[in-house]
């Protein structure tokens, strides 16, 4: 997760460099159920409204997190499918904070009405992210259901008045990028405190829409827009709380628009970004599905490091004998093409890995989510970009720009 409003807040009051915190465990995403309401079109997990077998039970759960907090977890992301649907789900987090986790609940927002709205409060969550896509008939036709829209934010606006930490999922596509003026003034109207944008990814359904995903150019110009406006509302004095995740070039491309509008304070920020390092997967972010499966995160179900039924937690996160656990710890990662060329490799760790996996086979080769143009990172000759081939001339392959 790439923490944008802490990087502008550098910019306009930026604070000594301290010592670099190592964090005591990875942050754990964990999709307690598959099972969904909806039927979202870039669903990660391939989601629906059925019983899956082989989930875990509560004792199993419960068990799992006394491995997780001895092993230095500090976070837990409660997760789904609908995590409302589980029935145990509220003693699973109030067990979850009376262990001193950090508790999150990812939810699409629907189930939530006044009766639940009190057992969500009642638990104390620090943090609901509700997923929105776009604007009312935008947002219903990705969740594949007429009035989702107004039922997630019906959720939203019981949270805001339980004065509960709450914010917007977005995952931006070729579909729905118009809308995200819409979706920050959304924001801004219904008091809002976070705003989470997410590059599709591909895996499970967003694997199966890969050819919605934003170019390039339209991702550059998204996230100069949300840049601007985190600024805008810091020199307003807000506090909104910007971040992005999946595309780990966004740091790189923060510096460059840093460079470009605050060249004094590049060098700083320059220095942060290394800090920060870029991806995490299967370092500081892990993922548990709802059997019980261990994968670097929430991207890569379709790739196990093992069974929480046959080794804890703990175990399997430390063990280096898989070759993708091997190659995402090390330091620099061994990517391959126009990432392993990149001048910004020390700040984005070689981006995500999954969409490189997806498209070619290979862990490391370079990630074709990058958005960032060649001569800013520093590639040449055949290390040059691959790119999309735009599905509306026929074709659905990546191809080298140099060659065609």
């Amino acid at each position: 997760m790439f923490r944008l409003s802490k990087f502008i807040d550098e910019i306009i009051d930026p604070q000594p460099l301290g010592p670099v915190r190592t964090p005591s465990g990875p942050v754990v995403i964990w999709n307690l159920i598959r099972r969904c309401n909806l039927n979202c079109k870039h669903c990660y997990s391939i989601s629906t409204d059925k019983d899956f077998p082989g989930e875990l039970s509560t004792s199993e759960v419960f068990s799992v997190m006394d491995d997780l907090k001895s092993f230095g977890v500090p976070v837990l992301i409660l997760s789904g499918g609908e995590p409302l649907l589980r029935p145990d789900i509220f003693d699973i987090s109030k067990r979850a904070k009376d262990m001193g986790f950090y508790v999150g609940l990812s939810t699409n927002g629907t189930l939530i009405d006044e009766e639940m709205i009190k057992r969500i409060a009642a638990i104390g969550y620090d943090y609901v992210g509700i997923s929105i896509d776009g604007i009312k008939e935008t947002h219903d036709k990705f969740r594949r259901r007429e009035g989702a829209f107004d039922a997630s934010m019906k959720g939203i606006r019981l949270c805001v008045n339980e004065g509960i930490k709450v914010g917007i999922r977005f995952t931006m596509t070729q579909d729905n990028v118009h809308e995200l003026d819409g979706l920050i003034k959304l924001m801004d109207d219904e008091g809002i405190d976070k705003f989470y944008l997410s590059h599709l990814n591909y895996a499970g359904r967003g694997n199966h829409n890969r050819k919605d995903d934003a170019v390039h150019s339209i991702t550059r110009d998204a996230m100069e827009k949300l840049f601007n406006h985190c600024m805008e509302d810091r020199k307003l004095g807000g506090k909104k709380e910007f971040v992005t995740g999946n595309n780990d070039a966004d740091g790189p491309f923060l510096l460059k628009w840093v460079e470009k509008n605050y060249p004094e304070s590049a060098e700083h920020i320059a220095e942060l970004l290394k800090r920060w390092g870029g991806n995490a997967s299967g370092v500081n972010v892990a993922n548990i599905d709802n059997t019980g499966h261990v994968h670097p995160d929430t991207m890569w179900w379709h790739y196990d490091l093992g069974s929480v039924h046959e080794r804890p937690f703990s175990e399997i996160w430390a063990d280096t004998s898989d070759p993708l656990m091997a190659g995402l710890k090390q330091s620099p990662r061994p990517v391959q093409g126009r990432c392993k060329e990149c001048k910004y490799l020390e700040m984005c760790n070689g981006n995500t890995r999954t969409r490189a996996h997806q498209i070619s086979g290979s862990f490391w080769d370079e990630d074709p989510g990058c958005y960032l143009l060649d001569e800013e990172i520093g590639a040449s000759g055949d290390n040059k970009r691959l790119e999309v081939v735009p599905f509306s001339k026929g074709r659905n392959r990546h191809h080298n720009a140099k060659t065609g």
